[in-house]
């Protein structure tokens, strides 16, 4: 009687496997006749194809970066490109040739931002919107992607501010070797600009990628780079930043000075006791886009004496009272003498012909001209994008610390 319990026992659990197998089989049969998804598809002449499996929506069309705005002033949209429904309810586009560069993009599916679930690839641009990322390859894009050779390091770096009473974040790129060295380096201070904070140089800007890129050419000396958060009211971004009460200052205290005073008295001394840094303003560099380039000039004009290396990038002396924000330039004549006086190794203003900033930059250059003040202008085409400050970081960095 043991012997057939033991032997039932056997064929019942040899039936079970059997009919455990079946729809594992078929889910398997199933899967393996399913095609993947490819989007974005890049073909040899840099067009690019762009696929969504939406069978019930609508309608769906492309947002892209390297669209045309259309509309005025607040109003303006960034035109789209719709898509077509096709089998199995798959909406494809075909664009391009697009240039090579690195663009964001997502879909609209029935008036809804939508991510390319297909593209892992993901960028978010501080608080407006999160991205695919499309990367087009060629000679105007090869600094922003990994290539062989040494790499730098990224650090993220909690800090005491005593100026803003807050633990705060930002990241430090070390350069490739600086772990084994015993040299010191020098440093260039990264701004970011409104609405971004100190995710947005390592991500949209590929900061530590064409630093790594120029140095392993031998186009610009190893340094350390240092990426704040230029917002006084944050700790941190906003994904990981503990929850912190609203500013009530306008524009979230971009121009209330105390962002600047926080990079002099609490980031710069920070860096100085913690990295293997070179001291003195010959080896200190400053800048930043938009509102990061209103905090490098407000922070050289300040100190004068404190960096040997300024960058403005696609900002001028603006009127910013369309943002609630009042600046005193009462005292920018006696600024610019006092910058003048200390004499910096090089003064670099750069901006796009169609930034809604140009203006402003022409302002600014007429009233160093004023002065007689140094500076090297570059003037690029294109707007108020990373598509022109990565273009500029790649181009003021060779030119530091010669």
């Amino acid at each position: 009687m043991k012997k057939t319990v033991n032997k039932l026992s056997r064929f019942h659990i040899q039936l079970m496997l059997v009919i455990l197998a079946l729809p594992l089989a078929a889910i398997g049969q199933e899967v393996g006749s399913m095609e993947r998804l490819v989007s974005p598809e890049l073909a040899d002449d840099n067009t690019v194809t762009f696929r969504i499996k939406a069978p019930k929506a609508e309608k769906v069309v492309l947002s892209g970066n390297w669209m045309p705005m259309v509309g005025e002033g607040m109003a303006m949209t960034r035109k789209t490109v719709a898509l077509t429904k096709g089998e199995n309810g798959v909406w494809s586009t075909t664009v391009g040739p697009l240039e090579p560069e690195l663009y964001g993009y997502t879909f609209v599916v029935d008036d809804v931002n939508t991510l390319d679930t297909a593209n892992l690839m993901v960028a978010r641009d501080g608080t407006f919107r999160t991205e695919n990322v499309l990367y087009i390859p060629g000679k105007a894009s090869e600094l922003y992607w990994v290539k062989t050779g040494s790499k730098g390091t990224v650090h993220q770096v909690w800090y005491e501010s005593p100026t803003l009473d807050l633990t705060r974040r930002m990241y430090v790129y070390t350069p490739p070797g600086y772990a084994d060295s015993n040299e010191n380096y020098p440093v260039l201070y990264l701004l970011h600009g409104g609405g971004g904070d100190e995710e947005a140089w390592p991500t949209l800007g590929v900061a530590n990628h064409i630093l790594d890129n120029l140095i392993n050419s031998g186009k610009a000396k190893p340094m350390i780079v240092v990426m704040t958060n230029g917002n006084p009211d944050q700790a941190a971004a906003l994904t990981v930043s503990p929850k912190l009460e609203p500013s009530t200052q306008p524009a979230g205290g971009m121009a209330n000075m105390m962002f600047e005073k926080s990079l002099v008295n609490d980031v710069i001394p920070y860096i100085e006791s913690h990295y293997k840094v070179k001291p003195n303003k010959e080896n200190r560099a400053l800048t930043g886009l938009s509102m990061g380039g209103l905090q490098t000039m407000n922070t050289t004009f300040e100190n004068p004496e404190l960096f040997d290396y300024i960058g403005v990038m696609s900002m001028g002396f603006a009127d910013l009272s369309r943002f609630g924000i009042e600046v005193d330039h009462s005292k920018r004549g006696e600024q610019i003498e006092a910058l003048k006086a200390a004499d910096p190794e090089l003064y670099w203003i750069a901006c796009g012909t169609d930034d809604f900033l140009y203006q402003s930059v022409v302002d600014m250059r007429n009233e160093l001209d004023k002065h007689d003040f140094d500076y090297t202008y570059r003037e690029s085409t294109g707007g108020h994008t990373w598509s022109n400050w990565r273009i500029y970081l790649s181009e003021f960095a060779p030119m530091l610390f010669k």
